[in-house]
């Protein structure tokens, strides 16, 4: 391998998850106002098994991975405040490459790590999607407010998890989790919920003003039905894989009701001085304490294995996957 080449994950074609394959690329130089990154750990999330089921339109070849951890190798022109080998957490949302060894991204995506010195590279890797995506889903989209009652759905999951402890920070009254299985009802407990229930209980819950909705299918008609008057549902994922869901605008106008989606992808590239505070924000509260993760680890090598265990659905927490050669 040369020195302007670097290993990598590869989706080379759309596919199970046997397609993903190790192999060199270039290594990225970064543009104006961008950051390259020595990766350290890159956190795997349903979001890259999307793109290499083609749900997701990337071009092929394409090296996933949304986040990742590690030091900073260069800086593109123009970025000022951040310096060469700082330690940093950041979001490769936009364009992915987090599962190699160098990643370009912008400079507004990242957070760094100097202030915390006890916080670890592999925690820090599994914050930038699920940690921040639950501060801006819950306090930019949703506009939760003191009091207001939480429903989330896939407590257990990745950013589940996050979401129970971020609305409890926040000062939501009543937060409630859903699961799809008795196993993670113990799983989701830890995570900042007051109560979690089996996703077919939903109806029997009560009135929520908040319903984050990442699973689709009849969770999402169930969450709908579950909110109160001027109550928000807000759209996050079809992990289910179900077909969508019709939400009569009708039906809105009627019950004083509102939908709304986000998607971190898309909020980033348009927003991301936004997403970079709110991962900001998520990195400050994981290091003082205030957002717990449960994290796994897997070497680089073994992505296959980690969209195996996510697409089974038996995960809690997160995964990370170490980069060869990371340390600590």
């Amino acid at each position: 391998m040369t020195n302007n080449e670097q290993q990598a994950v590869v989706i080379p074609e759309f596919g199970g998850a046997e397609v993903l394959t190790v192999t060199g690329v270039a290594v990225p130089e970064p543009g104006p106002g961008q950051v390259a990154i020595d990766v350290a750990y890159a956190g795997a999330n349903f979001a890259e098994i999307l793109y290499r089921q083609g749900a997701v339109d990337v071009p092929l070849p394409f090296v996933p991975g949304i986040e990742v951890s590690g030091h900073l190798r260069a800086l593109g022109e123009g970025v000022e405040g951040l310096a060469v080998g700082q330690p940093v957490a950041a979001l490769t949302i936009v364009a992915g490459g987090g599962y190699g060894e160098v990643v370009v991204t912008s400079a507004d995506l990242v957070a760094p790590l100097d202030a915390y010195p006890g916080l670890g590279l592999d925690l820090a890797a599994a914050l930038p999607s699920n940690s921040t995506t639950a501060f801006l889903v819950l306090d930019r989209v949703a506009r939760l407010r003191a009091g207001e009652r939480v429903l989330v759905h896939a407590a257990a999951g990745g950013v589940g998890s996050q979401l129970g402890q971020v609305a409890r920070l926040l000062g939501a009254g009543r937060v409630v989790g859903t699961v799809g299985a008795p196993a993670k009802i113990e799983a989701a407990q830890g995570f900042g919920y007051d109560e979690v229930i089996l996703r077919d209980e939903v109806a029997r819950a009560g009135e929520f003003d908040i319903v984050v909705d990442m699973v689709g299918g009849p969770a999402r008609r169930a969450g709908l039905d579950a909110l109160a008057p001027m109550g928000r549902l807000v759209v996050m994922g079809n992990a289910s894989g179900a077909d969508d869901v019709a939400l009569p605008a009708n039906e809105l106008w009627f019950t004083n009701k509102t939908v709304s989606g986000f998607n971190l992808a898309a909020f980033s590239a348009a927003f991301p001085a936004a997403a970079g505070r709110a991962l900001r924000h998520a990195v400050a509260a994981a290091a003082g304490g205030d957002l717990r993760v449960h994290v796994a680890e897997l070497p680089l090598a073994r992505a296959a294995e980690a969209h195996r265990r996510i697409e089974s659905g038996a995960t809690t927490g997160k995964l990370v996957l170490r980069v060869a050669g990371s340390g600590r």
